[in-house]
């Protein structure tokens, strides 16, 4: 069953929560979200958080859109607009299940730990490029489909950042192995 209407039309921490368990295939590749990361445009770690630029328009258009960048010039990062038109969450990892074929010729490897376990491995595997840039989740190539039931999810600071670093807007299925970085245990 796919994600019911308006699922992007609440602030990304919520929906980045939410998006824990969710299927998500191109092209019929693809897997179980099992780790994202929110970004509002209060958020000085956010895209958003300086206004609009060419580069992040995409946030400030209507959710339910495909937010596409590169990162270090190198790797694609795949992040879903959601309500506000300045926010957006971060896929991070996926546990791949379908067409695991695809996603090792893709990334050179056939450890399905190592195929969606970060942003810029999700995004080689699925094959996401710029060209998905703005375009709407509920069409093709993108298909969500809700998850099986609740998960239990692990909520915890960001990784990578300078800024906003312990802001707990990094989500994950607990237990999961197909994390790109185990959570901090709590203190």
């Amino acid at each position: 069953m796919s994600l019911p209407a308006g699922f992007f039309e609440r602030d990304a921490a919520t929906v980045a929560a939410d998006l824990i368990g969710v299927r998500l295939l191109m092209d019929r590749v693809g897997g179980t979200i099992v780790e994202t990361e929110a970004y509002d445009r209060d958020d000085p770690a956010s895209h958003s958080f300086g206004g609009p630029t060419p580069r992040n328009a995409v946030m400030f258009g209507p959710p339910g859109r495909a937010y596409v960048y590169r990162i270090y010039g190198l790797h694609w990062c795949l992040n879903f607009v959601c309500a506000g038109n300045t926010s957006a969450v971060l896929l991070r990892a996926l546990e791949p299940t379908d067409g695991l074929h695809e996603m090792s010729e893709r990334r050179g490897t056939a450890d399905p730990r190592l195929l969606c376990s970060g942003p810029g491995k999700l995004c080689q595997a699925l094959g996401v490029t710029g060209a998905q840039n703005g375009q709407p989740l509920d069409r093709p190539p993108f298909e969500l489909l809700a998850g099986d039931g609740p998960f239990d999810v692990l909520t915890g600071p960001r990784i990578g950042l300078t800024k906003a670093v312990d802001t707990p807007w990094r989500f994950g299925a607990a237990g999961s192995r197909f994390l790109s970085k185990p959570f901090r245990s709590a203190a």
